[in-house]
This record gives structure tokens, sequence and C-alpha cells, in this order.
């Protein structure tokens, strides 16, 4: 695998211009980025994948380590001859190799029918330790609704990739606190529940499960630690995974996330994954998604009660596409990372990234004049959380989830880490 290195768009610029700068090809930038049409746009991040960087004017080591996510020492050590002083525009600057750090790295997946199962599932088995496929209802009385799932299970454990059973309390009307609430409130239903659970594991070949029980109450948080317990307990004999997800906390006086014990979840469980986004969403104002100061107190918070073997920090593949003005109340969709940019290259409207939240946006007019603002994730933003990961020292990342297209995601896995296989 090639070293990379990030390149923003300038105006003027076209594929052939940039390829001719650094000497590669344009099929080799548009694989890297997935790319079908060619009219890109300023702003615009592209993954090159080189192992020398031509320095451009007003260059310094300092932007290049931005680009290329090594450390100014790094590239100085790399390229002795290389001096401060002598740095000129058209000298090759050698991109080191990173030390890649084995991670374990689960990636969500909403399952469609068995030929496009197996399909993705052929192509991620590389880059993953876990899928968990999405998803079993939970319903009041403690059974789970039924899933298609015989042949993507088959095709993981194929390809070397254990999958779990993802639980949740999603109902027709979104996640559902009343729900969870009555049945971890009756040890009857809540024990009934864990049996399911663990026959359906068995039954179906899993390798363990996913918990993702979402706005749980206040009044439930100990209850939903002791039902995690209780399951662990139940899924131990026979070397069964259990991960939880759970919504990212910065401190514990968040009024809506306090069903949520961190320390408790992660003494039971075997991996959390933290869904770090959604910090502005489909029902917020708009803004970033997963912004790196917040994801950063995230990680903070959470190694005060999680030990770090055990995190897993989730990334979005998508960002939201809101009409202007905002109205509250209203509902903006969610758009993936790969048709944000697609849109963006569609209206010719530049990528503005907003440095703070290290985050991309842009803005266009649609055929209708109405006017828009996106907010997404690109290789930038995703390469910066990325290396929190080694940062903190935790044991992986995944994403939310594989239909949602980012080309570019697989490529900078790979830039940073080993993925680990159990």
């Amino acid at each position: 695998m090639c070293q990379l290195f990030i390149y923003t768009v300038q105006p003027g610029d076209s594929l052939f211009v940039i390829g001719a700068k650094f000497g590669i090809s344009i099929d080799q930038i548009r694989l890297a980025n997935g790319l079908i049409a060619t009219n890109i746009v300023p702003g615009q991040a592209l993954l090159i994948p080189l192992y020398t960087y031509t320095v451009q004017p007003g260059d310094s080591y300092y932007t290049i380590a931005r680009r290329t996510f090594v450390s100014v020492e790094a590239l100085q050590k790399a390229n002795p001859s290389v001096t401060p002083s002598n740095m000129r525009p058209g000298i090759k600057v050698m991109i080191p190799e990173l030390p890649k750090k084995p991670i374990t790295a689960l990636g969500y997946y909403t399952l469609r029918n068995p030929r496009l199962d197996q399909e993705l599932i052929h192509n991620f088995a590389p880059y993953a330790t876990y899928l968990a496929f999405f998803e079993y209802h939970i319903s009041s009385d403690g059974s789970l609704s039924e899933l298609n799932d015989s042949p993507a299970v088959q095709t993981a454990w194929r390809r070397r990739v254990p999958p779990l059973m993802t639980v949740t309390n999603l109902t027709e009307s979104g996640f559902s606190p009343s729900l969870a609430h009555r049945v971890l409130n009756q040890p009857a239903v809540r024990n009934r529940l864990i049996d399911n659970i663990v026959q359906t594991i068995s039954r179906k070949g899993y390798a363990g499960v996913n918990i993702d029980f979402e706005q749980i109450l206040e009044e439930d948080r100990d209850l939903f630690s002791g039902f995690l317990r209780l399951l662990k307990e139940r899924l131990k004999p026979s070397g069964y995974v259990l991960t939880v997800a759970v919504p990212p906390k910065t401190n514990e006086n968040i009024a809506w996330l306090k069903g949520y014990d961190y320390g408790g979840i992660g003494a039971v469980s075997d991996l959390i994954f933290i869904m770090a986004y959604d910090w502005h969403h489909g029902t917020s104002e708009p803004g970033p998604i997963a912004p790196i100061n917040e994801v950063r107190q995230t990680i903070q918070f959470a190694l005060r009660h999680v030990p770090k073997e055990k995190i897993v920090l989730g990334f979005p593949l998508y960002g939201y596409n809101w009409t202007l003005p905002y109205q509250p109340g209203a509902v903006y969709p969610g758009i993936a990372n790969q048709d944000a940019v697609q849109l963006a290259m569609k209206h010719q409207a530049p990528i503005q990234y907003d440095t703070n939240s290290e985050s991309p946006f842009f803005r266009y007019t649609d055929e209708q004049g109405r006017r828009h603002v996106v907010w997404f994730e690109d290789a930038r933003s995703i390469g910066k959380k990325l290396q929190l990961i080694t940062e903190y020292g935790l044991d992986g990342g995944g994403v939310w989830q594989l239909t949602l297209s980012f080309p570019q995601g697989t490529w900078l896995l790979t830039k940073f880490f080993r993925v680990r296989k159990v």
C-alpha cells in the first residue's frame, strides 16, 4: 500500500493539472477518491496516493505535515537533505511510513438482500474485525423480530469476519425509551429477551451481539447496566462477544444521557462503541456532525470510566443537508459523505473547512431557488479523528454504516492501522 497525502483543490485546478503537479495519473486520483465525474471544486479534499510529495509554493514542513498526518519531526528525519531554508517548489519530499497500530475495526451494516449483502461483505472483509448486522428489534414481551441474515452470516465467516447481531429498541417512530423501560423493569420479560438473544446467536451462528439501546431513561441507568451484566454472564461460557453502542458523553451532567453509566457498561462488556457523532443532526440547527473538540472531550471522559482497551471510536460516514433558513421542528435529510462531495461538484459549490471543528461544509442553491448548507466528513476530518485512536491508545474505530459511500475511508484506514483479525 502506498503512502497518501491530502491535496485541497485550488481555484483553476483540474484533475489533469493536479496529476501533472504530482506526477500521478488522473485514473489513480479518481480511484483513490471514488470519482466518476471530473468537475472538482475548490476546497475539495483529494487523497493523492504517492510516497513522495512535490513541494508547492508557500509550503513548509508544517503545512506538509498537516496534509500527510505525519509529524514535522518525522518528515525532517526522512528528508535530511531538505532543510527548511532550502525547501523550494518542485523539490520531492519523502513521506515516511507511519507505524501501523493494530486495531479492532467494527462496521455496522444494514442488511438489504443476500446478493448485495454478500458483495459488500466480500468488499469490506479486509477492513473489518467485526461486522454488526442491523437489526433485530425488541418487543415489549421480550421477543425479537426476524431477519433474513443467514446468507450474510455465512459469508462473513467465510471471509474471516465474525458477525454480530445488533439488537435495538428501534420502533416505527424511532428509538423508544418507553419500550426499553418496560423490558428492563420486568424481570421475566428481561430474562426472556436474554434467552432469545442467546438462542438467536446460537441458531444463526453469530459470534456475539451488539446492544444498541438508545435514549435510555435516567431512572433505568442501573437496570440497563444490570441487564448487560446478566447478558454477559449468559454469553461468556460459549465465548460469545458482548459489544454495546453508547452515545457520546463529555460529562455526567447532560440530562438526556444520564441513563448511560459508562463505568457500569464498560465493566461488563467486551467492547463499547462510542457513537461519536450527531452533535448536529437532522432535527437540529446546521453545524458539524462530529466536531473534533467534542470527540476529544468524549474520549477523555470515557477514559476516566472505561479501560482504553475496550473503547472503539465511532465515525459517521454521513452528513446532513439543511434547507435554509433553518426551521425548528423540521427534519432534514442525511447524506452519505461521497454523495455530499458529488452534490458540491454538481452545483460547483466551493467546499469550505472549519478548522475549529475540523469539519467541511458547503452552501448551494437548488433548482427551486432554495438555499442549502451541507455539513459532512471528508478525508481531512476523518483523518484527524483517526489520529485520536493512536493518541489515546484506544482499541479501535468503527463506522455507521457501510452502505454509505466513502471510498477514501479504506485508504485512510490502511494508512494508519493494521486491522486486527480474531
